[in-house]
């Protein structure tokens, strides 16, 4: 059966621009880095990333280390574009990274000219694509001059292999150096994607946010529910063996039962907003204008129902903000 997108697809999505760019993505973006890949049933994830569609989510978020072994997020993603999404190709936004572990030796990590070169020719042959429309450095590399990466990213868009350039978890003195020299090379940078949450305040703390804000570029939140303890699932306790992401690990540093508290807490001012935790979370990100999109996973229908409803309510009061503050920082 031909796949058909709803034709009311774009009725009740919400859409941010990044910055002063052209780029625009939708409020929510769809992320491939769990439950997506060789180990995945095909069904069930073209049945999701095809829902997503049709609910005017057109960003889709994967890298070339992404699934169970490097490049698994992209074949899956790539059987399904081919099959079903190729027709739509103009209204998607296709997103890749390359810097964490690719393959074997000293070139299939960080972001060296010829890692982030070669990468991105994986990952186009993977997914079918001619080009994609952002292409990140996936993270800092200590031992490679910040030029070189910069001047390789720039010479992918000018290649036609990319359209946009983003970086992913480089901080704030990072950040700012590397836009710099991309302002030097007239390239389209437009985002930096990292992880921020309410509880992980990194992004805001290092400068990262600012200096986006003040360069009038876009920040694209990952990791916006902190593998699952900004939901209703840990409310009455944190088994030993979860397993945080390292960005979150710190929020366990003053003990379960602490960190359990907050989580009451937060949820309290949920309800009080008529959202579940897990949507006040989602909504708490997009009340910065700086923050253009957050990256979320489903593996099921009804899981991407319910982060569609954070975009309900958006609005928080200065007390509500406020609250949020004290809770996490206490």
């Amino acid at each position: 059966m031909v796949y058909k997108a709803n034709e009311q697809r774009y009725d009740n999505m919400k859409v941010r621009r990044a910055g002063n760019s052209g780029l625009q993505l939708p409020a929510l973006s769809f992320g491939t880095w769990h439950s997506f890949g060789d180990d995945a049933n095909f069904q069930d994830s073209e049945k999701i990333m095809l829902a997503a569609f049709d609910r005017g989510i057109f960003s889709f978020d994967i890298a070339n280390n992404y699934g169970p072994g490097s490049g698994a997020a992209e074949r899956m993603f790539g059987q399904v574009y081919r099959r079903d999404l190729k027709p739509y190709r103009d209204e998607l936004i296709i997103t890749t990274k390359a810097g964490f572990h690719m393959w074997p030796g000293v070139y299939g990590n960080f972001s060296s000219k010829k890692t982030l070169v070669a990468a991105l020719d994986r990952s186009l042959q993977r997914m079918g694509l001619d080009y994609v429309d952002i292409y990140y450095s996936h993270r800092f590399d200590p031992n490679t001059r910040l030029e070189e990466t910069a001047e390789a990213l720039d010479g992918l868009v000018k290649a036609g292999k990319a359209l946009y350039i983003g970086i992913s978890n480089y901080d704030g003195s990072q950040t700012a150096k590397m836009i710099e020299l991309f302002k030097e090379l007239h390239t389209p940078f437009v985002v930096n994607q990292s992880s921020y949450n309410m509880l992980n305040r990194d992004p805001e703390n290092d400068g990262t946010l600012q200096t986006l804000a003040d360069n009038h570029d876009g920040l694209v939140a990952y990791g916006p529910l902190a593998e699952g303890l900004l939901t209703d699932k840990y409310l009455n306790g944190i088994p030993d063996d979860i397993h945080l992401h390292f960005t979150n690990s710190f929020i366990l540093d003053k003990g379960e039962a602490a960190a359990v508290k907050k989580l009451n807490q937060l949820n309290n001012l949920a309800q009080n907003r008529n959202q579940t935790l897990a949507q006040m979370a989602t909504a708490w990100l997009l009340h910065d204008p700086t923050v253009t999109s957050v990256v979320t996973g489903a593996s099921k229908v009804e899981h991407l129902e319910d982060n569609l409803k954070a975009l309900d309510n958006l609005d928080f009061t200065a007390d509500e903000l406020a609250e949020i503050d004290r809770i996490v920082k206490d």
